[in-house]
C-alpha cells in the first residue's frame, strides 16, 4: 500500500472513530452526519480508482459502482442506508440514538470491505461484511436472543390454581347455610297453604241438626218444615252460610253462596233434602235443613 493509500485509509479510520466518539458524547446528529461524510469519501475513492464518473451525486455514484460490479449488492444497500440516515440528520435534524448507532455499525462493517475492494482494483471481495469493529456505546446493537427455557409446572403453581377455586366453593356453602334458597321457602309456603285448604267444597257448615236461632224478641225460630203447604207470608232465612246449586245434587258445582241470615225467596219443597228458591231471577236449589222459618 502506497503512502497515498495509507493516508486515505487513515482518514477513513479517523472518520469511523469520530463517529463512535460523537455517539459516546450523545451527539447523535453529528455522528450521523460524520458517518455520511466518511462514506462519501470512500465512494469517491472507489469511483476514481475505477474511472467511474462522479458528478457529486452520492446516490447515483453508489448505483454506478454496483452496476459496474465494483461493490456487492449488500454493500450497495448499506451505503444507501448510511446516506439516507446522514441526509435526515443534516436536513431534518434527526437526533435518534438508534439511527446513529445503525449508521456507525454499517460504516464500521463496510470499512474493511472498502479496503479489500480498493486494493483489488474495485472488484467486490468475498470477505466483505465479515470483520466488524466493536462498539463502545451500550446502545449499539441488540442482544442476541437466547434459547427460551421451557416453563416447569410445580406443585406451588398447582396450589395457586386450586386455592381460589376452594375459596369460591367454601363461600357458596356458607351462603347456603346462612341464607336458605328462596326456592325452598316458596316450596314450604305452598305446602303449608295446601294443608290449610278445606278438603270438601260443599262442607261450608255441616251440622246434623239445624241450630236453634232466636228472633228479634229473643224467642227461638224453627227450621223449615219438611211438609208441603206453607202458610202465605212465611219468610225463610239461611241459618248458616249456604251453597246455592243449579241441581239438587252435591256433585253439581255451586252457582252462589248465601250468607247467614240472608232472606231467601222460597218457591217450593223439592224433596226431603232440597228446597227450590229464586236466585238471580232463576230457580235454584239449597239444602232445606239449613233454611229456618221466621
Amino acid at each position: 500500500m502506497s503512502t497515498g493509500d495509507n493516508n486515505r485509509w487513515r482518514r477513513i479510520q479517523v472518520g469511523v472513530k469520530d463517529t463512535e466518539r460523537l455517539i459516546g458524547q450523545k451527539d447523535y446528529n453529528g455522528a450521523m452526519m460524520k458517518a455520511r461524510q466518511t462514506l462519501e469519501f470512500m465512494v469517491k475513492l472507489l469511483a476514481e480508482r475505477d474511472n467511474i464518473p462522479n458528478n457529486g451525486d452520492l446516490k447515483s455514484t453508489i448505483d454506478a459502482l454496483y452496476q459496474n460490479r465494483r461493490i456487492s449488492r449488500t454493500t450497495c444497500e448499506h451505503y444507501h442506508k448510511i446516506r439516507i440516515i446522514g441526509n435526515k440528520a443534516a436536513h431534518e435534524g434527526n437526533k435518534s440514538a438508534h439511527s446513529a448507532n445503525q449508521a456507525y455499525r454499517l460504516l464500521s462493517q463496510e470499512m474493511y470491505g472498502f479496503t479489500d475492494a480498493y486494493q483489488s482494483g474495485g472488484r467486490p471481495s468475498t470477505r466483505q461484511n465479515v470483520r466488524r469493529a466493536p462498539a463502545r456505546n451500550r446502545n449499539y446493537g441488540r442482544k442476541r436472543p437466547g434459547k427460551k427455557k421451557r416453563p416447569v409446572f410445580t406443585v406451588f403453581d398447582l396450589w395457586k390454581l386450586l386455592i381460589p377455586a376452594l375459596c369460591i366453593v367454601l363461600l357458596f356453602l356458607v351462603i347456603r347455610v346462612i341464607k336458605p334458597d328462596s326456592d325452598d321457602k316458596e316450596s314450604l309456603a305452598r305446602e303449608t297453604s295446601t294443608e290449610l285448604l278445606p278438603t270438601s267444597s260443599d262442607m261450608v257448615a255441616t251440622p246434623t241438626t239445624p241450630p236453634a236461632t232466636t228472633d228479634g224478641n229473643g224467642g227461638e225460630t224453627e227450621p223449615m218444615p219438611t211438609t208441603a203447604g206453607e202458610p202465605a207470608g212465611t219468610v225463610y232465612k239461611a241459618s248458616t252460610e249456604l251453597n246455592v246449586r243449579p241441581q239438587p245434587n252435591t256433585n253439581e258445582g255451586r252457582i252462589g253462596m248465601l250468607d247467614r241470615g240472608t232472606v231467601v225467596e222460597y218457591v217450593r219443597k223439592h224433596d226431603e233434602e232440597w228446597a227450590v228458591i229464586m236466585y238471580n231471577g232463576k230457580e235454584a236449589y239449597v239444602a232445606s235443613e239449613y233454611l229456618i222459618r221466621e
